[in-house]
């Protein structure tokens, strides 16, 4: 059996009612984990995983400069302590009129949930992970963090910032033991590319295409030519955040089926 030794742990997940964040809340619920897994509006999966004793679901709104600090206290407050983060929370609105359409108020939206939640989330986590000893901090950020896309100019700014924001971590407290690594997915079966609101919903919309053409084409675009799965990332956060990868930190793990084709 690949045991990643992961029973016992303390885990927080970041939105994590859906997509990502909801594969990673079962996943690591499933290897015996504790998961503090927040949400601003929560959902029915959600609740029925926190019928199960190890698992909390908190309703705070992240987006707020208390949230993350709020979601801290709570997983600290009921289980003493913190081994691992995930720092998933992230959305995207496509640019469809274009840069210039875009106001002061686009840009922070986007900032603040694909930047600075995560920040305010490490900074709030990092005190309890160091009194750990070893502990793991895996961020969702994005292909398009080196893939610039005008549709999703902020998004695509904010994901880059995000990387090197992990980068800096890992080098800062990797000498007291945190391993801090990204995960760049490429398009994922979630509702942020495939929900009524999603990216093929809006281009399509824009482009007065059918949005499953749309998502053709996304496909098309990667050598698998295919979406990669929730459950598939939140495999390899399972093995980020284990002791089977001890000494990997400052790392980016790309997840595209080859769609970003440059070294």
């Amino acid at each position: 059996m690949f045991d990643l030794s992961l029973a016992g742990k303390v885990a927080v997940v970041t939105g994590a009612s859906r997509g990502i964040g909801l594969a990673v809340t079962k996943a690591l619920a499933a290897e015996g984990a504790s998961v503090v897994a927040g949400s601003r509006t929560g959902s029915q999966d959600l609740t029925e995983l926190a019928a199960h004793d190890g698992v909390r679901t908190p309703l705070i709104d992240l987006s707020t400069p208390e949230g993350p600090q709020q979601l801290i206290d709570d997983a600290v407050t009921a289980f003493g302590g913190i081994d691992i983060l995930v720092n998933n929370i992230g959305a995207v609105i496509p640019r469809v009129q274009g840069f210039l359409a875009m106001t002061d108020e686009d840009w922070q939206w986007s900032l603040t949930t694909n930047l600075l939640v995560a920040v305010r989330t490490a900074r709030a986590a990092l005190p309890y992970l160091i009194q750990r000893g070893t502990a793991a901090i895996v961020t969702i950020s994005s292909v398009n963090a080196y893939l610039p896309d005008p549709g999703v100019i902020d998004y695509s700014a904010a994901k880059a910032a995000l990387s090197n924001f992990s980068k800096s971590l890992s080098k800062e407290f990797g000498p007291q033991g945190i391993r801090a690594n990204t995960i760049s997915p490429g398009p994922v079966t979630t509702g942020l590319w495939l929900g009524d609101q999603g990216v093929a919903a809006v281009v399509g919309a824009a482009a007065s295409t059918d949005p499953d053409e749309v998502v053709r084409q996304a496909a098309a675009d990667s050598v698998t030519g295919r979406f990669t799965h929730p459950q598939e990332v939140a495999d390899l956060v399972l093995l980020l955040t284990s002791e089977r990868t001890a000494n990997v930190t400052g790392a980016d793990f790309r997840i595209d089926g080859g769609l970003i084709q440059t070294l």
